[in-house]
């Protein structure tokens, strides 16, 4: 369960957190296994008060048990399928990005990780007419390059205008940020102010690596506890919210084998549903060339080992977008 902070529940303000704090209760987990009788005393706080705060925080986070008649039913009216305008990235992620889910596109430096989020993200903002969150943690977005991928889908200026409104960027450098935009988003769109153009349908994080990799390693336990804080705020966005969250991670070498893997450990790889490798091409024509291998390593649906090539150089170009269309037909 998460930490305790003002506004998690009704009742929980920061002159309640700051006592409950002093006196170590700082999760959930603290408040809801303390003797409430015995905290009450301690902190100069209000026993019925607390006693309410928990039974909220129980409602909340405990699990109540559902039948699967009743989940496969919320799963066919909650579901939408995403067209990433990519064709082949479509194929490999059975028709395209689900919402509910976390995908991961995974590379390592330069293989292109940024171009699929800014063409999903103009793709979906375009195409689908749907709103999305970026999240940029490495500096890798520019609006000449957004407006360059809306150019080759249309020369109509008030269309690539439109589009472009629809992408919501936030800028954040460290997991605190990224953890403030999720939770901003969770309750803009919980007030449904969103705008006439509806609630955000994708969420884009570039990357998660660039977060939490510099509170990894050594004896940093509570850097392990802030990327499962993240991990858990992502995957419970996309299922409460019905969003479909994309996000990039890096390659990292494995000490022992020599083998390349994704980065952020094992306890990071049950957070996505879907995870693609994108990886330049043995044996290419020149080593600036634009292809890529993009492989499909994990999916709840599709057979692992599934590969596709897809040349980045093409995207935003004159001839990118009839062969896009053609691609989604």
């Amino acid at each position: 369960m998460g930490a305790l902070r003002a506004g998690l529940c009704p009742g929980l303000t920061q002159d309640v957190v700051q006592p409950l704090r002093s006196v170590g209760i700082k999760t959930v987990v603290d408040l809801v296994a303390a003797d409430l009788e015995d905290v009450a005393q301690k902190c100069g706080l209000s026993y019925k008060a607390l006693v309410a705060v928990r039974r909220v925080l129980l409602a909340q986070f405990s699990a109540f048990p559902v039948n699967g008649a009743d989940l496969y039913e919320d799963l066919k009216t909650s579901t939408a399928i995403l067209s990433t305008g990519i064709g082949s990235l479509d194929k490999l992620l059975d028709a395209g990005l689900y919402t509910g889910e976390v995908t991961e596109i995974v590379g390592g430096p330069g293989s292109g990780k940024t171009q699929i989020c800014l063409c999903v993200a103009a793709n979906v903002a375009y195409s689908l007419q749907q709103n999305i969150l970026y999240i940029d943690s490495s500096g890798g977005l520019t609006a000449s390059r957004l407006l360059q991928l809306l150019q080759a889908r249309t020369q109509d200026e008030d269309e690539q205008a439109g589009a472009l409104q629809r992408i919501r960027v936030a800028h954040a450098f460290d997991i605190f940020q990224v953890l403030d935009a999720l939770q901003d988003l969770r309750a803009t769109m919980a007030l449904q102010v969103m705008g006439s153009s509806g609630t955000v349908k994708v969420v884009v994080v570039d990357s998660v690596t660039a977060v939490v990799s510099p509170l990894l390693g050594g004896q940093q336990r509570e850097g392990l506890a802030l990327m499962m804080e993240l991990a858990r705020e992502l995957k419970t966005l996309a299922r409460d919210l019905s969003v479909a969250v994309v996000v990039t991670n890096h390659m990292t070498q494995d000490w022992e084998s020599g083998r390349f893997r994704p980065a952020l450990g094992r306890s990071w790889s049950f957070v996505p549903s879907t995870r693609v490798l994108l990886d330049s091409i043995e044996g290419a024509e020149a080593p600036g060339s634009s292809q890529r291998m993009m492989c499909l390593t994990k999916s709840p649906r599709q057979p692992t080992g599934l590969q596709e090539v897809v040349d980045i150089g093409t995207w935003g170009t004159a001839g990118q977008s009839s062969v896009s269309q053609g691609q989604q037909t």
